[in-house]
């Protein structure tokens, strides 16, 4: 720059000090002007989840994916805030989430923690969640769906035949549960899935589409077994990442309960410097480089979230729990100071295997998560490890291979440095 500047003839004396001038602005100007526009989108981000956290829910699940909280926390900030959240359905949801109907919202489904903003949030719709949120939809295959949605779909034969889909999209969506508006459940739109031939050529006929499509190749009503509700919340968990209808941790309260686990919501109730011990899913942990080893972890239970802080010792000591555990338990000093609560941890245990429990009910049915498969012994190599020389299932294999299942739909926590 400085020979440039002399070459056109200005003093040397000149251009050094014009030099220093942009070479001291640039040590600072970046970071001032990056400041001022990160302060700018924190103010606008915070006033909207302050007074409309169903449009700051909604704009986050349509901002997916991003760094430090997935749509199962967005979802449930929401609704502890009172926002209304509405499950995917073939019938109204769209790509995106959207805001849906009107005066739904009640000041009073505000949780007791945050009732100081019972005056102050002015929402009035609810979050209707889009689906962009189920695992393995293709955007191009829901544009046709919503195309030839008009008013609406009455059967999975009618999607089918209307929309053009193909059956494995149709069965991703009885999967992720999305056929209520009709009256099937996801065990019950599984079934009829099944029940639909893209090889029969009758389906597919311009006759028979001005039909009554209903009645074609219409199967006798089977009166499936209900699927129980923790089987609802694993399979919400495997193909939507979060449950409306459930928390994981609510299945295991009674026994947390006896073992002295409070919830996380009453930690406000706990007076600081007593023992306490929380326990749930790991959402966070975060290893800050000036926190000199340090680990910040986030747990969430039925009632909401709470943070525990690991000392360097005790990470060492628990490493292989803090960073492989999906269900941890926590015991600890409680710290709170200025309403933010901490509990210091002295003692960790990985809970992951009392995630079973949600898979217990399903083998005294006769049927596993998907309506049509039979507990019985087959060729498929997915299920023949389960079973012995005597054509019985092998009870220690099938609980081994539920808690794995289950364990590996639930959040695995995210790492920041």
């Amino acid at each position: 720059m400085i020979n440039g500047m002399l070459k056109n003839g200005y003093e040397r004396e000149f251009a050094e000090r014009c030099f220093n001038q942009i070479k001291g602005f640039g040590e600072y100007g970046f970071p001032e002007s990056h400041a001022a526009s990160f302060a700018l989108l924190v103010y606008a981000s915070s006033w909207f989840k302050t007074y409309y956290p169903d449009i700051f829910c909604a704009a986050m699940l349509n901002s997916q994916p991003m760094g430090f909280y997935p749509p199962a926390q967005l979802v449930r900030d929401a609704r502890e805030h009172g926002v209304k959240v509405l499950p995917v359905d073939i019938n109204i949801s769209d790509w995106d989430a959207a805001l849906e109907g009107e005066a739904m919202f009640d000041p009073m489904h505000i949780e007791p923690r945050h009732r100081e903003m019972r005056g102050v949030i002015r929402t009035q719709k609810a979050v209707r969640l889009g689906f962009s949120l189920v695992k393995g939809l293709r955007q191009k295959d829901m544009e046709m769906l919503l195309a030839h949605r008009g008013a609406g779909y009455s059967s999975v034969r009618d999607l089918w035949l209307r929309s053009g889909l193909p059956r494995a999209a149709i069965e991703r969506l009885a999967d992720a549960d999305a056929f209520r508006s009709i009256g099937l459940d996801r065990r019950a739109a599984l079934w009829s899935v099944k029940s639909l031939d893209e090889k029969s050529a009758a389906e597919r006929l311009p006759l028979f589409e001005q039909a009554g499509q209903d009645d074609l190749q219409k199967e006798p009503e089977v009166m499936l077994p209900s699927m129980p509700q923790g089987e609802h919340v694993i399979n919400d968990y495997r193909y939507l990442t979060l449950s409306l209808k459930a928390h994981p941790v609510s299945f295991l309260r009674q026994d947390f309960s006896r073992q002295g686990i409070v919830t996380n919501r009453s930690l406000d109730m706990v007076r600081n410097g007593r023992m306490v011990t929380v326990a749930g899913l790991v959402l966070v942990r975060q290893r800050p480089g000036t926190a000199k080893g340090v680990i910040f972890m986030t747990l969430e239970d039925e009632t909401g979230v709470s943070n525990a802080i690991i000392w360097k010792d005790v990470f060492t000591k628990y490493r292989s729990v803090v960073m492989g555990a999906r269900l941890v338990k926590i015991r600890g000093r409680l710290q709170s100071a200025s309403g933010v609560i901490h509990v210091v941890a002295s003692h960790l245990e990985d809970m992951t295997s009392a995630l079973g429990i949600l898979q217990k009910e399903t083998r005294g049915f006769g049927v596993n998560a998907r309506s049509d498969e039979v507990l019985r012994p087959t060729d498929d190599h997915r299920q023949k490890h389960l079973f012995g020389k005597d054509g019985l299932i092998h009870e220690d294999r099938q609980n081994q291979r539920n808690l794995i299942e289950t364990a590996s739909v639930m959040p695995k926590g995210r790492n920041f440095h």
